[in-house]
């Protein structure tokens, strides 16, 4: 039997997004931990070390820290939450939004995350993924918890095999392009195994080692007049949209979602759960959290930061150690919530993710001022742990600006717009009284 909870569950409405608000807004911070290296380095580095240098002192134990705790742990936990809100959507349709709602507002995601990444330069953005696999994931909305779980873990095991194929190129492919070239340089027949694995490994090394043109055309991003920085950017962007987009990141973000939808209709992220619960699931999601990513870390290390291990998408234990990390640290909020823990803290926090749209493009507005050439300049002029001086100002930024705004309003300046479009009228925008 579950332990009773140090107080009363909360029942409100307003009480439970306000805990699930806190940990959106713990996530939307913590996602710029890893963000930073995209918008003020190579984007390689955002992966391997030895592309900016960071391979001792600060640099490295930068790297160390936030790749063993952060690295895409941020990422599943804000996925989990907009699986939270495809549930929380079906609960609005039965008070009659309907469909028509939904999907308005999943368009209008899609076009604010375009906006992201093709006005504002960001190729990272993920809201257009968001969006994507939303509009699907709403038809499993009143799904069980039990099928939403195994739909995920069925999307899990796809990616894992997808990365464990990416890793056998990366490890097998030079040595497989090597032989492939004597043989036809001799004349000899080929065989359609190894011309495949041969074909795969020409398709990945432009990705493992850049071409100058690559190389040109990122710098262009970051150091070019903004209409070269658009076209470049477009380029890299629309090769993105039509590999990376439908092999991982749709998949990527529906797994989480639809392990949110599950968690989310078990209580798991109301605090309705025993403390026994979120204890266990702390417990066990930091010891398989850090095993796993302390695994990756050493054989990046020893490996000597080879491909197969730092390119990103061939690890295939990765989905394992963040998702893991993910739930210890959603536990740890939820103990804390219960426990009347860190109040002023929480309530801080519940700013952020209350505007966590906002927030989120800011963030994309910061890169593009802070990096950029037409602003401040300073991409790959930085070493890495000069760059975490940068994610500290922006959060004391966020956190003051997100604190101030919600004092006088009920809304974020986009998360107004987005309802006011939705719903097709203006959105009161003053706090009453």
């Amino acid at each position: 039997m579950d332990r009773t909870l140090p107080h009363s569950a909360p029942t409100l409405p307003s009480d439970r997004i306000q805990a699930i608000d806190t940990i959106r807004g713990f996530a939307v911070l913590g996602i710029l931990l890893m963000n930073i290296l995209a918008f003020g380095l190579p984007f390689r580095a955002y992966f391997d070390p030895s592309v900016d240098g960071a391979l001792s002192g600060a640099d490295f134990g930068i790297f160390f820290v936030v790749d063993l705790l952060a690295e895409g742990v941020m990422r599943a936990v804000f996925s989990m939450l907009f699986g939270v809100g495809i549930a929380l959507a079906a609960s609005r349709e039965a008070r009659s939004e309907g469909v028509g709602i939904y999907y308005r507002r999943q368009f209008l995601l899609l076009g604010l995350g375009l906006v992201d990444t093709f006005v504002l330069l960001w190729t990272g953005d993920i809201l257009v993924s968001y969006a994507l696999a939303g509009m699907v994931l709403y038809l499993c909305r009143n799904w069980r918890p039990r099928n939403l779980g195994i739909a995920a873990g069925c999307i899990f095991a796809y990616l894992a095999i997808v990365y464990a194929a990416i890793f056998l190129v990366l490890s097998w492919g030079p040595v497989q392009a090597k032989a492939v070239q004597t043989r036809i340089a001799a004349g000899q027949a080929v065989s359609a195994e190894d011309q495949a694995m041969f074909d795969a490994w020409v398709d990945l090394e432009a990705v493992v080692h850049p071409s100058e043109s690559i190389r040109a055309r990122e710098a262009l991003k970051f150091e070019g007049s903004y209409r070269q920085s658009f076209v470049a950017n477009a380029e890299e962007a629309g090769e993105m949209y039509t590999l990376a987009l439908p092999l991982f990141f749709i998949w990527d973000a529906a797994a989480c979602m639809l392990l949110g939808m599950a968690l989310y209709k078990t209580g798991f992220f109301q605090g309705r759960r025993s403390l026994r619960c979120y204890v266990l699931v702390a417990i066990l999601g930091f010891v398989c959290g850090l095993t796993v990513n302390g695994f990756e870390l050493a054989m990046k290390i020893g490996s000597g930061y080879a491909p197969q291990w730092v390119s990103g998408a061939s690890v295939f234990t990765n989905d394992l150690g963040r998702v893991s990390m993910a739930l210890g640290f959603v536990s740890v909020a939820m103990i804390a919530w219960q426990y009347d823990w860190f109040a002023r803290a929480r309530q801080v926090l519940a700013a952020v993710g209350r505007m966590a749209l906002t927030n989120y493009i800011l963030q994309s507005v910061f890169g593009l001022v802070i990096f950029h050439d037409f602003g401040l300049g300073l991409w790959n002029e930085l070493a890495r742990h000069q760059l975490y001086s940068i994610v500290l100002a922006e959060w004391i930024v966020l956190i003051w600006f997100s604190n101030w705004w919600l004092g006088r309003y009920r809304f974020g300046p986009l998360e107004w717009l987005w309802r006011s479009l939705t719903y097709g009228r203006v959105q009161p925008m003053a706090v009453p009284g």
